[in-house]
């Protein structure tokens, strides 16, 4: 969802294919063919799920796509993109639900193609990933423990990424990139998408109090590769039955690797517990579970915990600025843009009103009661 809208310029306009248009592409790069195809919606790239029609000698193939068009931006930087999917590739080799990379008729990972727009010839990277099952989380209610299990998936995914090897690694290292978490003052450049308000008084104090208490700790974090986007609509689940035969909802899908950067451990449980909060009744008590989940894999040092109410403010101010930002550019996807905006400012209101002390008593309280085995 967040995917470098900061990149954003007329000149890297999202792509605007037709259903037909898509359906074409499907047939000419992968070789299928189409029977049905729909947009889904997307930040700034274009994306379309595709069913297939089947043919007798691949009885066992997927029928069902996501078609993924990069903006003309992203879709300069084709390395960086075959290296997501090679992520990809590699945490479901290791028992992750993520998708499977479907590869072109000539054996690639992606395909760059040109299309005359009429106002010029225009290339885009294309990539086609297997449609996994499962709702968003933000459309359904997940229990303490399910943020819980949330917690610790996004630690699992980190751990496990330690793993990843790969020549180009150092491409992860993405300079001046809006999205990752240590790029918070970046966000002064696109304070005018902001009326003056209370709201933008805070995301200003945000910004400050980053420079001077987040950036000079930033060399005793421990750094990892991040995901960097684990929102409530890039996380799927299916409803399951538990071992007592209640229907529980599980994991079945992590999407959207397009924020990935090094990073530290401690951004991943801010950005986790920022978005968890979005869809949640009771907020401010999300952090503790996350908290608690992500530690039972890596626990955060104290100089790392100390930073946790700032990153969780600091993902607030990056989602609902950019989001801002990005609606000026692209009018007509605002529903969409302004997903996080809709509680987000409410959240960040509450988390500066309250303040920091208080809000941590609640989140430390709530992560140790897990070690006594006895939630909150």
């Amino acid at each position: 969802m967040s995917s470098g809208a900061g990149q954003q310029s007329q000149a890297s306009a999202k792509p605007a294919f037709t259903e037909a248009q898509a359906s074409a592409l499907v047939e000419s790069v992968f070789g299928f063919k189409v029977s049905k195809i729909q947009p889904l919606p997307s930040y700034e790239d274009q994306n379309f799920r595709v069913h297939i029609s089947r043919g007798k000698e691949t009885t066992d193939d997927p029928v069902e796509y996501v078609l993924k068009i990069s903006n003309t931006k992203s879709s300069q930087t084709p390395e960086l993109i075959e290296m997501q999917n090679h992520v990809i590739m590699f945490l479901r080799a290791a028992g992750f639900p993520t998708a499977s990379v479907c590869r072109t008729k000539g054996d690639n990972t992606i395909s760059l193609i040109s299309i005359d727009s009429g106002s010029g010839v225009k290339s885009y990277l294309v990539r086609m990933l297997t449609y996994l099952p499962g709702r968003p989380i933000a459309e359904v209610a997940i229990s303490h423990q399910q943020l819980y299990e949330i917690g610790r998936l996004a630690a699992q995914l980190d751990k496990a990424l330690e793993e990843f090897h790969h020549p180009k690694l150092n491409l992860f290292h993405r300079e001046n990139f809006i999205w990752n978490l240590k790029n918070v003052p970046l966000l002064e450049k696109y304070m005018g998408a902001l009326s003056q308000s209370r709201n933008r008084e805070i995301i200003e104090q945000v910004i400050q109090l980053f420079k001077e208490e987040v950036m000079p700790k930033l060399s005793h974090f421990r750094e990892c590769i991040n995901h960097g986007d684990l929102n409530d609509h890039n996380i799927l689940v299916d409803l399951s039955k538990s071992a007592s035969g209640d229907g529980v909802h599980q994991v079945s899908g992590i999407l959207d690797f397009g924020d990935m950067s090094y990073g530290y451990y401690v951004f991943e449980v801010a950005i986790v517990i920022m978005y968890m909060m979005i869809e949640s009744t009771n907020p401010i008590q999300v952090g503790g579970h996350i908290l608690a989940g992500f530690e039972s894999v890596i626990p955060l040092t104290a100089i790392e915990r100390q930073a946790l109410f700032l990153l969780v403010c600091s993902r607030f101010s990056q989602s609902l600025v950019m989001a801002a930002y990005s609606c000026q550019l692209y009018p007509e996807n605002k529903e969409y843009l302004m997903i996080t905006a809709k509680t987000g400012w409410k959240h960040l209101q509450q988390l500066f009103d309250m303040g920091q002390k208080a809000v941590e008593e609640i989140w430390f309280e709530t992560a140790k009661s897990y070690e006594s085995g006895i939630s909150m």
